[in-house]
């Protein structure tokens, strides 16, 4: 007689998944962020609300998402020869890449303020890429090459003119092959050294003209790049030194005759975030180059792009923040320890809050700082905007590794697990503190725009104190604040500590403006009273936690 154990009968049910989340997919990503859809209204974009709630389902769709995990399980991968040995420095991706960045240019978040221009149409246009970046960061970087190159390239109109309506159209074609044969192309960055880093006066690089010189006229190239970005890009903008100092150029991957252009990728940064996108050193050798503006006006002009780099990344720190706190409350209001639900256990209320909070400030000054894009010309907004930038780089990226990190401890050990979005958003966390400019290069640029435009210190200050009056906590720290510009002996020692009680003030004073008392008394009685904050999770009582955490947890139907 055959003998059956009573482990073996039970075998098939020793693994049972309870008491485990689902995934955060299948909803809308802009229906379910209440502060997003508020900044929209606010700021001046209202009139897109349709096409925002239609590209919000889209960017929480989970074949969406999935392209994001692909795209980051697959690195890029440098050829620099073809099959018969001619080099063609090509730089392969995964087709979820491609995919991603063709989203980014069909839904024109690469150049709808130029090529749309309206009341708003920043605000949208940041709406879009804050959504956007949600899915995937990585692409996010050429993507914002592309929409800053403007400004920099109108300085020169007779490139304007062959290029911007290649670069600004919504054709987006991966070949490499000569710009003159697409619909449309796309842009890298080429401003760093070995030497110098972030100090580009330092740049070795060389061009020498081809005949008389002069601005629009062609140029060839020689020297290294120790950071390109976007190096599988049509044209870069490049810096690199004439007899007149440092000068900007436009540089073409391929020559207009159908040749390759001597740009040669040496290898891929291996690196630790981003990993979707490709960086390189890169040499030039006698490359084909177009000077913009200026012989020695190099940096002014591509300042005017990183201007808009920085900008994006506020943003990519913001949205990465939103990712960070869209799936912890969505998993915290599933998972249960010790007899309730993570979401109903005031410890945890107090971390999720704080971090919902962090995320809502951070939100509130980029779009404020993208209506400021949309009033550029206006001599108030464009000072707010020269200094805004500063501390916002400095700030909203600087809040963002911590975040992340307390983020995963909400999840705990699978927060871990690669198969979980959270490392990625950790791994990301870093990249917009550290590129176009670190913190100290940020906080230096905030007492070089004192010193040299008084007037964005001015335009700053009165937008932080038109919330005066309303919370006595945040007016005594805006006195606290006035009181540093007094002693200028010491500034650049304290820099950080000035740049950082400036951007705390311009997130409150913007929560208060945006009239929800609920989540303005949270940030003001948490960071701007007392003994100021520390940890994530130590929020004065008297805040109602339960109500900010609800705010922030994401609807999805099909959990309900």
């Amino acid at each position: 007689m055959e003998h059956t154990s009573q482990a073996h009968a039970f075998n098939a049910t020793t693994h049972v998944v309870e008491n485990q989340s689902y995934a955060l997919e299948n909803y809308n990503s802009y229906t379910s962020d209440a502060a997003l859809m508020e900044a929209v209204q606010r700021e001046g974009g209202g009139w897109a609300q349709d096409e925002l709630v239609a590209f919000g389902a889209e960017c929480g769709d989970s074949a969406r998402i999935k392209l994001g995990f692909q795209a980051n399980a697959n690195k890029p991968v440098f050829r620099p020869h073809d099959h018969y040995g001619r080099r063609v420095d090509q730089i392969d991706f995964h087709p979820s890449y491609h995919e991603l960045m063709n989203v980014y240019r069909t839904h024109n978040i690469h150049a709808s303020p130029w090529t749309n221009p309206r009341a708003g149409a920043h605000v949208v246009r940041t709406a879009k890429a804050y959504l956007n970046c949600q899915v995937e960061a990585g692409h996010g970087c050429p993507g914002t090459m592309v929409f800053a190159c403007v400004p920099a390239i109108k300085n020169q109109p007779n490139l304007a003119e062959k290029w911007l309506p290649l670069i600004t159209n919504g054709h987006y074609d991966p070949r490499n092959i000569p710009a003159h044969l697409k619909k449309g192309i796309t842009v890298g960055m080429a401003m760093t050294e070995k030497q110098g880093g972030t100090d580009v006066r330092a740049n070795t690089t060389r061009a020498y003209p081809v005949g008389a010189g002069g601005a629009g006229e062609e140029y060839e190239l020689v020297g290294h790049k120790y950071f390109v970005s976007a190096p599988m890009a049509d044209v870069f903008l490049v810096l690199a030194k004439t007899d007149n100092g440092i000068s900007c150029f436009l540089v073409p991957r391929w020559r207009p005759d159908g040749t390759k252009n001597p740009i040669q990728v040496q290898q891929l940064k291996d690196k630790m975030g981003n990993v979707s996108n490709a960086s390189s050193e890169t040499e030039l050798r006698g490359a084909l180059g177009w000077l913009i503006g200026e012989e020695g006006k190099g940096i002014k002009t591509i300042l005017e792009m990183v201007s808009l780099t920085r900008f994006d990344c506020m943003l990519g720190s913001s949205s990465g923040m939103r990712a960070a706190v869209s799936n912890i409350t969505h998993h915290c209001a599933q998972r249960k320890a010790f007899g309730k639900k993570l979401v109903d256990q005031p410890l945890m209320q107090n971390v999720l809050a704080d971090l919902a909070i962090e995320s809502e400030a951070s939100l509130a000054f980029t779009m404020r700082m993208a209506r400021a894009l949309d009033n550029s010309g206006n001599a108030h907004e464009d000072n707010f905007m020269r200094m805004g930038t500063a501390v916002g780089k400095y700030w909203i990226c600087k809040r963002a590794p911590g975040h992340a990190y307390e983020a995963m401890e909400c999840i705990g050990g699978s927060a871990v697990m690669e198969t979980s979005i959270m490392p990625r958003l950790y791994r990301e966390a870093p990249v917009n503190a550290i590129w176009e400019g670190c913190g100290n290069v940020q906080a230096l640029d905030v007492l070089r725009a004192m010193h040299k435009e008084p007037e964005s210190l001015h335009a700053f200050l009165s937008e932080v104190k038109k919330a005066k009056g309303a919370h006595k906590g945040f007016d005594q720290f805006v006195l606290g604040l006035e009181n540093e510009f007094t002693n200028v002996n010491d500034m650049e020692y304290r820099a950080r500590q000035i740049v950082e009680k400036m951007g705390l003030a311009i997130q409150g004073s913007l929560l208060i403006q945006s009239d929800n008392q609920l989540i303005a008394e949270g940030f003001c009685e948490s960071r701007l009273t007392g003994n100021g904050f520390a940890m994530y999770g130590t929020m004065p009582k008297g805040i109602d936690c339960k109500a900010i955490v609800d705010r922030a947890t994401p609807s999805v139907d099909w959990l309900a």
